[in-house]
């Protein structure tokens, strides 16, 4: 298929402008209003740590009660009341009690979701600065280009610093939005709204099957343009694609991803064994659900450890993957928070110590030996507190372990003190 290239020019223009050197008393009013903030950092890292661990064991928690309850189904077609109120595990394709569409470009689709992507030709700011000292004076020179892109969020134009030749409309003739399904089943199971949210692995649609839906509108590719020419698209022009979630039915109009599945299937079918053949087509539309089974109805699953469990993946996974899977997840959260709550508390510390920088200045080889100095004391300082915090959200869970981290979070501060030159003997 065709698409059409963009062929926005791309403008320029440089700004500078001058600023007298800010003063002792003025550096010193700035640096007072940076210790604030660095405060407000530095106690929310407290916070992010300390809650952050308390939640990943209790998740941690929340997975090994789930699996040790879990009941696999083998039959999604019924409903057996001897498992109502329990902590079920099923596997089976997606399906939905009618298509979804969108009149307006004459499309259907049998998903989960079906979504509208409209993105409109705009002017894009960009800007590169740089700061320099002359003549006593703080400079800033700015080169600001303007480029022609397609975006999905309209860009205020009134933002920029040359708008003249450069306006863009301010907002779009066609809006996205998202249809969801509403009622989604696994066999004779309904999905809660909640695992319905976890259906979001969007996949382009294919729109080759379809004609122009309206005279203003043109069909390139993947893609409905409001454009007088598309290969030649100017500001304010609109294109229109669609993404589906969850396919729920055999569809013969799907996107690239699917339609190779589909000829792959059909190429090999006559040397592949039935059922790794069937286990192979299915897996676009197949998802792994653990819920709660109340009656009809796949809903959260409260844990005695505080977690709700409502989990789904797509494929076809056993319990011990779909769990494993979780763990994982949990895992890199941890760590992520972990990494975030350490950042926070060094940019806490040196927004704090940024008063002893100021203050020395005036003199450059003073001014960066102190600024050496006081980072590697934040260094030191976040990563000993943070071990520290840490240990504490483990203390009442497992102490030998918070014990261990107790004792790491010294290690920093030995290691800078061992650096200090000893006192000369009198």
């Amino acid at each position: 298929f065709q698409q059409f290239a963009d062929t926005g020019s791309r403008k320029e223009h440089v700004k500078i402008t001058s600023e007298p050197k800010p003063g002792f008393l003025e550096r010193l009013s700035e640096t007072s209003g940076g210790m604030l903030m660095g405060l407000v950092s530095f106690l929310l890292a407290f916070y992010l740590l300390f809650t952050n661990e308390g939640r990943a064991l209790r998740t941690a928690k929340s997975l090994d009660e789930g699996l040790s309850l879990v009941v696999p189904l083998y039959s999604i077609n019924s409903i057996s009341q001897e498992n109502e109120g329990r902590l079920v595990h099923l596997a089976g394709a997606l399906s939905t009690s009618k298509p979804l569409f969108d009149p307006s470009y004459g499309l259907s689709i049998h998903a989960v979701k079906l979504k509208r992507n409209v993105e409109m030709y705009q002017w894009v700011e960009y800007e590169d600065s740089k700061e320099y000292e002359e003549n006593g004076e703080i400079k800033k020179e700015t080169k600001y280009s303007y480029n022609t892109e397609w975006k999905s969020e309209v860009v205020n134009s009134r933002n920029f610093d040359r708008e003249i030749g450069h306006k863009n409309p301010s907002a779009m003739a066609v809006e996205s939005f998202t249809a969801v399904a509403p009622n989604v089943q696994v066999g004779s199971f309904v999905l809660s709204k909640g695992l319905v949210d976890k259906i979001d692995d969007f996949k382009q649609l294919s729109l080759s099957h379809l004609e122009d839906p309206h005279a203003d509108v043109t069909r390139g590719g993947d893609y409905f343009y409001h454009s007088d020419n598309p290969r030649r698209p100017e500001v304010g022009d609109l294109r229109v694609s669609f993404f589906y979630a969850g396919l729920s039915g055999d569809d013969p109009h799907l996107g690239s991803a699917a339609r190779v599945s589909v000829q792959l299937f059909l190429y090999f079918a006559s040397s592949v064994p039935n059922s790794i053949m069937s286990k192979y087509f299915s897996m676009s539309s197949k998802v792994t659900v653990i819920a709660r089974q109340r009656g009809d109805q796949l809903v959260p699953y409260q844990t005695k450890s505080g977690d709700v469990l409502q989990i789904l993946y797509p494929g076809d996974l056993s319990v011990e993957e779909v769990f494993q899977k979780e763990h994982e997840s949990n895992t890199m959260k941890t760590w992520a928070l972990r990494a975030a709550g350490w950042l926070s508390m060094f940019v806490g510390i040196s927004l704090m110590t940024r008063i002893f920088y100021t203050l020395v200045d005036w003199f450059p080889v003073v001014r960066d030996l102190v600024n050496i100095g006081l980072k590697a004391f934040a260094l030191c300082v976040a990563s000993s507190l943070s071990l520290l915090t840490i240990s504490v959200g483990w203390l009442f869970y497992r102490p030998l372990w918070a014990l261990l981290l107790a004792l790491l979070a010294v290690v920093p501060i030995v290691v800078a003190k061992s650096r200090v030159p000893p006192k000369k003997q009198q």
